[in-house]
């Protein structure tokens, strides 16, 4: 089931050039720069003509990256089950807006619409979102086994203990090394649409 609750801004659609998939949560954490980096991130998304996928939630730094991003003239696409419509609050000022069933159906839509994912600093869906579309890029279950990036966006070291977890299951021979290159950090906003394969710079 999907909902059109937004108009496509003029020109989006001339100019956007694949979309990414940002996971993010719907907390605003305790570090102001969090929330900045999610609006920059959609101001430059938006800027570049790159669409931007969602977890469809108006709080935390969903809201905050899907406000930017359509403040911007940028298309945002939201997936929301229904029963979190309660907890998350389902956007209503989007391009698009899908309501799903499930958290499995959401998942599956936003990778199917997605060129490549970027998370930003989150919690436990944040988590489980990244592990599992990274997984998906390993065993080629996206669409026609293409490649899609993982992108860490990473200006202050939230992710360095994750880095180092997953260069610890390196070491201990749970992951091959060459796959553990599937999950990248970026420094910079510069960086990571260069990871991303989407810098037109």
């Amino acid at each position: 089931m999907s909902q059109n609750a937004g108009t496509t801004p003029e020109g989006t659609a001339d100019r956007r050039e694949g979309r990414i998939a940002v996971f993010c949560s719907s907390s605003l954490g305790t570090e102001p720069g969090h929330a900045a980096l999610a609006a920059a991130l959609g101001q430059r998304l938006a800027a570049e003509g790159i669409g931007v996928v969602f977890g469809g939630g108006r709080v935390g730094l969903m809201g905050v990256l899907a406000d930017a991003t359509m403040a911007a003239g940028g298309e945002v696409i939201g997936v929301i089950p229904e029963f979190l419509d309660e907890i998350e609050v389902a956007h209503q000022g989007l391009t698009t807006l899908h309501l799903v069933k499930d958290m499995h159906e959401r998942k599956q839509l936003m990778y199917s619409l997605s060129d490549g994912f970027c998370a930003l600093p989150g919690g436990l869906g944040t988590m489980e979102e990244l592990f599992e579309s990274a997984t998906w890029t390993q065993l080629g279950l996206h669409e026609e086994a293409r490649y899609k990036p993982v992108v860490l966006l990473d200006e202050d070291g939230f992710w360095t203990p994750l880095i180092g977890f997953v260069q610890q299951l390196v070491e201990t021979g749970f992951v091959k090394r060459e796959k553990a290159g599937i999950i990248r950090r970026a420094g910079s906003i510069d960086e990571a649409l260069r990871l991303l394969g989407a810098d037109h710079a």
